[in-house]
């Protein structure tokens, strides 16, 4: 492993039932495969203590836990103080998922929009990244990140990033990180691609979202971490840059952003 490129899974998510028959193996083929580090994401706050125990069984897994847009109008709203609370945790590293899916539920808005707000001042008060998802929601997104970006600075990453260019000009103006999934090694993203490249390179991760979208050549497989690898070469190609260097400043990237990954790291 010491002679393998490192990379870090940024967005993953390791309690899924899918990872129950062979969830150290999964662990184990990143480490094969140079994957340092893993975030595993909450997406539902009751199912909290089980994320956190993953984090805590494996020295490279960390986690961020938040209500996954699509399941506000299903959960509790969470609260300011709750999220703050669970941020004690040495291992818990970002808030959310939060963010709009109008894609599927687009009848719950509303709920959605109250609830990124409250993961916004989280991330505000804690100084811990706030990871977003967004699909089909760019109007909104764009004016509540900025919003709320004015009264009060706080740091992001668009997790698994397949929205307009409008969208990631609005991120990358305010300071945040997007994030490549599979979905950009996807033959048909080349629009997608050329939004990466216009990007700086170092407000870019690199992530898997196991166990959903597998980049090529698993596409249609259940995605795990250790694919992670087939993304970041893809993201060497768009930007031009050998597949070390590419690899390097991803991960001074997600230092830079998950701080206290890195401090936990530093201090181990």
């Amino acid at each position: 492993m010491t002679d393998t490129i490192q990379i870090t899974d940024s967005h993953c998510h390791l309690d899924f039932a899918v990872f129950d028959e062979d969830r150290d193996g999964v662990i184990a083929r990143a480490h094969e495969a140079g994957v340092t580090r893993m975030v595993t994401i909450c997406t539902k706050l009751r199912l909290e203590p089980q994320v956190r125990a993953i984090a805590e069984a494996h020295e490279s897994v960390f986690y961020a836990a938040g209500t996954h847009p699509m399941s506000a109008a299903d959960e509790p709203l969470p609260t300011v103080e709750e999220l703050v609370k669970l941020a004690e945790h040495p291992k818990f590293v970002g808030i959310g998922e939060s963010g709009l899916d109008y894609h599927y539920t687009a009848d719950s808005k509303q709920v959605q929009q109250d609830s990124l707000r409250i993961h916004i001042a989280a991330a505000r008060e804690t100084g811990l990244p706030l990871i977003i998802h967004a699909r089909d929601a760019d109007e909104d997104m764009a004016r509540i990140l900025a919003e709320e970006h004015g009264r009060g600075a706080y740091s992001c990453v668009m997790h698994c990033f397949s929205s307009g260019a409008g969208l990631a000009k609005v991120a990358l103006d305010l300071g945040f990180y997007l994030s490549m999934s599979g979905i950009a090694a996807f033959p048909r993203s080349s629009d997608l691609r050329k939004i990466f490249a216009a990007a700086p390179v170092d407000r870019i991760l690199v992530e898997t979202d196991a166990p959903y979208l597998a980049p090529p050549p698993h596409r249609g497989k259940t995605n795990e971490p250790a694919y992670t690898v087939h993304t970041a070469k893809v993201g060497a190609e768009v930007f031009g840059m050998d597949w070390p260097d590419f690899a390097a400043r991803t991960q001074a990237n997600f230092e830079r952003l998950f701080w206290k990954a890195a401090q936990y790291e530093a201090a181990a």
